[in-house]
């Protein structure tokens, strides 16, 4: 049986970026997926990519490290990403104060800027004008995820990596010196696998997949919910987003009492965040729809959902809300604090997690970057202060 220096568990845009990074510092890496087609967050996201949003020194300095890292990273990926820049619109609600949401963005690197009903219909003529207060604006990165995600995972094969398609069944884990546990191998379908280190990027299965092992972590996740057009003639010209994202709040009140996680529950009701993005291939995404079901496999009413989702495109963006498409859903994991979950489980040696991004396209490259060479002896401040021991 090979054994490997790190199995990397998970190939969405977490999964590929650390078994890349791991791959090009020389690691021999085994990267673990469970599905051939891509069915995860990742997969399903708007692509956009928030770099004026950092509000700390830690997420600027990061936003900062993007910038520079995407400029390049189809050169160094030998893959075509579609970077780009967009104007966002974050929308203002016709029954809320324009200056209050301005305000609400003064904590940011760049706060976006206030447009007048008319001045957003300007920017974007496919909103509605009786629907909104206004809108903010501020120039946003794209890519397409999908590619992205791509480029990476043949950028971690051409770097010497081996990536195998089977679903992960246990950790096995055995009693460590340490008065804790080791990791001794991965069990799958196809296989059991040994390594020295293991990383979780499994998104919102890795709570349950921590589990199985008897890990406990204070990993969440929402059930997203989007609807994917065809190409189509109509032309959106910007990213839309509405100004008050009710999805941090949902986040928050959801991990008020952790005990609720330990059985299928709803910790709090739904909710629906007005978005859409149009790819270059003239495809849309529209959503969307964020819920907390405590079960991975949680039952959703998907032509319930679809309906609810669709009536309030139509309010923002008369247009898009009746266009042939498809309902998706998949899981995004989030922690208690809006910070991601980097570093080694404590208690449990050999076992990493690299997980629960909420700006995750944006700072994944660069700390998949610092994380891989923190693996590799480098101290690394960042790394520290986003330890799942925090």
């Amino acid at each position: 049986m090979k054994n490997y220096d790190s199995i990397v568990v998970g190939a969405g845009i977490t999964g590929a970026a650390i078994a890349y990074e791991l791959a090009k510092t020389g690691f021999s890496v085994l990267l673990l997926e469970q599905h051939g087609t891509p069915d995860n967050a990742t997969r399903y996201s708007y692509g956009g990519l928030a770099y004026w949003s950092g509000s700390t020194p830690l997420t600027r300095q990061l936003c900062e490290e993007a910038i520079a890292l995407y400029q390049n990273l189809n050169l160094e990926l030998d893959a075509e990403t579609e970077f780009r820049e967009l104007d966002l619109l974050l929308t203002i609600a016709a029954d809320h104060d324009p200056q209050a949401a301005a305000a609400s963005y003064n904590h940011v690197a760049i706060r976006p800027r206030l447009l007048n009903i008319k001045e957003a219909c300007e920017l974007e003529p496919l909103l509605n004008s009786e629907a909104i207060a206004g809108a903010l604006t501020v120039k946003h990165g794209h890519i397409n995820p999908e590619k992205t995600n791509q480029g990476y995972i043949q950028g971690f094969l051409r770097a010497g990596g081996e990536m195998q398609i089977a679903q992960v069944l246990d950790l096995q884990t055995t009693s460590s010196s340490n008065a804790g546990m080791k990791l001794s191998g991965v069990q799958t379908n196809v296989d059991t696998y040994h390594s020295e280190n293991v990383v979780i990027c499994a998104g919102g299965f890795s709570r349950q997949l921590l589990k199985l092992a008897g890990i406990p972590m204070k990993l969440y996740f929402t059930h997203a919910e989007v609807i994917e057009t065809p190409p189509v003639e109509l032309s959106l010209r910007t990213l839309i987003m509405p100004a008050n994202l009710q999805r941090f709040q949902l986040e928050a009140e959801s991990t008020k009492v952790d005990e609720l996680w330990q059985v299928p529950n709803e910790p709090v009701p739904p909710i629906l965040d007005v978005g859409a993005v149009q790819f270059q291939d003239g495809s849309l995404r529209l959503g969307q729809v964020s819920r907390v079901l405590t079960d991975p496999f949680g039952k959703i009413n998907a032509e319930e959902s679809e309906m609810w989702l669709r009536t309030n495109v139509q309010q923002i963006l008369p247009m898009l809300g009746n266009l042939s498409g498809t309902w998706h859903h998949c899981l995004v994991a989030f922690s208690s604090d809006r910070l991601p979950l980097i570093g080694a489980i404590p208690g449990f040696e050999g076992v990493h997690i690299f997980s629960s991004f909420s700006n995750p396209l944006v700072i994944v490259p660069p700390l998949a970057r610092r994380f891989a060479n923190f693996l590799a002896g480098k101290e690394d401040e960042i790394i520290t202060q986003l330890s799942p021991g925090r």
